[in-house]
């Protein structure tokens, strides 16, 4: 192993060279020290630097976005809670308004109820007055046959008139 050590130049310990060697290593230092080392360091901290700040603005970002998604939270259970509001308005206004058709049609029912009974009522009225017109005429005929002679006067034709309306026709209105 001696033999191979001593035939490679590169591992023989030569005076001259290794000084300098050394002389070359400490300029060459020097050099990188003075012109290198300052600026690749300068521009690991700037990197370092930059790779802090963002860090910190992931950081502010994820904390906003926290924030942000619980506003919308909030936000999304009080647009919940105002349209539970509005649904329950909007079921009390229909109710309301079911309420006063029911009873508008109620009045409109017994308006009109009340008319076809006014009417029905007119119409017996005259439907009476009619049938008093016929028995005053029958009895005047009835009488003219039975006398024998005609009654044609407006002095007899008052009296059945005021005899017919003495009579109580309401018995008629109940029979049927």
């Amino acid at each position: 192993m001696q033999l191979l050590l001593d035939s490679n130049p590169l591992v023989k310990v030569i005076p001259g060279l290794m000084i300098w060697t050394l002389i070359a290593f400490a300029i060459t230092f020097f050099v990188l020290k003075r012109y290198a080392f300052g600026p690749i360091q300068k521009m690991i901290d700037e990197r370092r630097e930059q790779i802090r700040r963002s860090i910190e603005e992931a950081d502010n970002a994820r904390a906003e976005a926290r924030q942000l998604l619980e506003e919308h939270r909030k936000l999304m259970q009080e647009a919940r809670g105002e349209s539970e509001e509005i649904l329950a308005e909007a079921r009390k206004t229909r109710e309301a308004m079911e309420q006063r058709m029911r009873e508008e049609t109620e009045n409109e029912r017994q308006r009109r109820l009340e008319e076809t009974r006014r009417e029905i009522a007119a119409e017996t009225a005259r439907a009476l007055e009619q049938i008093r017109a016929e028995v005053a005429d029958l009895t005047l005929e009835a009488t003219s046959i039975v006398v024998g002679q005609k009654l044609d006067s407006d002095r007899d034709r008052e009296l059945i008139t005021q005899a017919i309306g003495s009579l109580d026709f309401s018995r008629l209105e109940e029979e049927r």
